[in-house]
């Protein structure tokens, strides 16, 4: 449901994606119902995965945690909608310091599968260099490695024979030196392939003790940072991870299944850049914002995070947790050790739920309705199968009068007692900027008017005016319109209205209807 609201709004839009979906054991106290049989369990998933795939950027990232209990169904669902083909890496997380005693082989280990969005597009970010690595890549000058001898990008070609189409003259694009292989020797590699690894830092042409120049491709280190290893063995474990929301909020209030923050950190290091947007979509404790807060504190960054999640402990351990990691990042059995705050803005939507839809629909049937029925016994079969709900409940959750006011429609929300609701605000202006897909860049409220500008995903220029229809009529509109307008593309407003009678005609601007609109975005009408 959230990913579907997502989809205007941020298609093509996420750098990176991470989820630790339920592992189907059945006996671990997740919300969701997750002791599926196996097609059951690859059903809720794949939907899930095919809606959130069309949120990734061409060059996006997807990251997916899973242990044994649907290890290979898991693998299987991930091909099924990113492609086989499009599978970078799979990377072992090391999650325990030893092994339980109640297997004779005991796990140890969570796979993480690494897919790209698009074939041959996903980027990843190399792993920042450590002090140790810094000085050796300093040093490279006396660096013996990557001579010109077997293995190296240059030497000894087709295990060891010279290949006359391989010698050749290269100038390098970096400074304009010219090069050719030494005597006997020839390039590994096309010309092509040698330039671009030259071209992105990834060879290196030193000299050797005799000053002759050298040719070194390190798989291991680059320019700017270090391949990264498929084995994580160098990360906190889970002990650790529990022990960090133990800090955040003390022994009494730990959330049972919480992953350590940096290996979040490093899976957001290595899939976003400094102002993209990472998701989260199973976010459990929120491990993934905080990672994100850290990240962005580090090193500046800009990055945003949209976490997603259905159980009650939102309230309890989630929203919390990210408002401490803002306010410091050390916590101590729930206190703060240190005032090492980030500047941030969160903003949080609640969805209505299946159960709150259900408490607000009211079936409504005339009289006649109800004689034509009792008469026509088949009819009423088919009836009651196809038509009973959309017919007769169409008008209980929206309808055109909800939309007189921007803030005067309410829905039925359960309150935590068996069976009691109580009427919640529903945001009509906030759920159709989202159905748009709308790019907000202002809104403000005055006078019983709320106005919003931005951008649709098309480029087109928005402006959308809600007014309370019962304070302003048609000749107000007008004169809200004349004082507050803006260069755009497209108005929306709700009631029926005359403001295209204002567009002059070096005006190209339209009007649209936001009860029209609405229905169309939200029901397919």
């Amino acid at each position: 449901q959230a990913l579907h609201l997502l989809q205007n709004r941020y298609r093509e839009q996420v750098k990176c994606i991470y989820i630790d979906p339920p592992y189907n054991t059945g006996n671990d106290g997740f919300l969701y119902k997750d002791n599926y049989q196996h097609s059951s369990w690859i059903s809720m998933l794949v939907n899930r995965l095919e809606v959130s795939h069309t949120l990734l950027k061409n060059d996006g990232v997807s990251f997916t945690n899973m242990d044994e209990s649907e290890d290979e169904f898991c693998r299987n669902a991930l091909s099924y909608v990113f492609g086989a083909s499009n599978s970078l890496a799979t990377i072992i997380w090391k999650k325990r310091g030893g092994p339980p005693n109640d297997k004779t082989i005991a796990s140890v280990h969570e796979n993480i599968y690494v897919y790209e969005s698009q074939f041959q597009e996903g980027k990843l970010n190399l792993l920042p260099r450590t002090e140790d690595s810094k000085e050796r890549y300093t040093n490279i000058d006396n660096d013996q490695r990557g001579a010109w001898v077997p293995g190296d990008l240059s030497a000894n070609a087709k295990g060891g024979r010279f290949v006359a189409s391989l010698y050749y003259e290269i100038i390098n694009p970096v400074n304009g030196m010219r090069h050719l292989p030494p005597e006997g020797a020839c390039w590994r590699f096309s010309k092509d392939k040698v330039v671009n690894y030259i071209e992105n830092g990834r060879i290196f042409f030193g000299t050797d003790n005799t000053g002759r120049p050298k040719l070194k491709r390190y798989l291991s280190e680059v320019r700017d940072g270090i391949t990264i290893p498929s084995i994580w063995a160098d990360l906190p474990t889970n002990s650790v991870a529990r022990s960090e929301i133990n800090g955040l909020f003390g022994e009494n209030n730990a959330f049972d299944t919480p992953k350590p923050t940096l290996l979040l950190e490093r899976i957001a290091y290595i899939g976003s850049n400094l102002t993209d947007t990472i998701l989260d979509y199973f976010a459990g404790s929120g491990t993934t914002g905080h990672a994100v807060i850290n990240l962005n504190r580090e090193d500046g960054g800009e990055r945003k995070y949209i976490l997603v999640e259905m159980g009650e402990y939102f309230d309890s351990v989630l929203k919390p947790r990210l408002l401490k990691v803002i306010y410091s990042a050390d916590w101590r059995d729930g206190k703060p050790v240190g005032r090492k705050g980030s500047s941030h803005m969160l903003k949080y939507l609640r969805l209505e739920s299946y159960e709150d839809t259900l408490n607000n629909l009211q079936l409504q049937r005339s009289a006649i309705q109800t004689s034509l029925l009792d008469e026509h016994r088949d009819f009423r079969r088919d009836y009651m199968l196809q038509y009973l709900l959309p017919s007769e409940s169409r008008a209980s959750l929206l309808n055109v009068g909800h939309f007189d006011s921007p803030h005067g429609y309410t829905l039925q929300i359960g309150n935590g007692s068996a069976g009691a609701t109580q009427p919640v605000a529903v945001d009509l202006v906030e759920t159709f900027n989202y159905l748009l897909g709308l790019r907000v860049r202002g809104r403000d409220e005055q006078r019983g008017y709320v106005r919003v500008t931005g951008t649709l995903p098309s480029g087109e220029r928005v402006l959308v005016i809600w007014r309370d229809l019962a304070q302003h009529d048609n000749a107000a509109l007008n004169e809200f319109f004349r004082e507050r307008s803006a260069e755009c593309d497209l108005v929306y407003i709700n009631g029926d209205n005359t403001l295209a009678n204002l567009r002059r005609p070096d005006e190209t601007w339209n009007v649209r209807l936001i009860e029209a609109e609405f229905m169309r975005l939200m029901f397919g009408e």
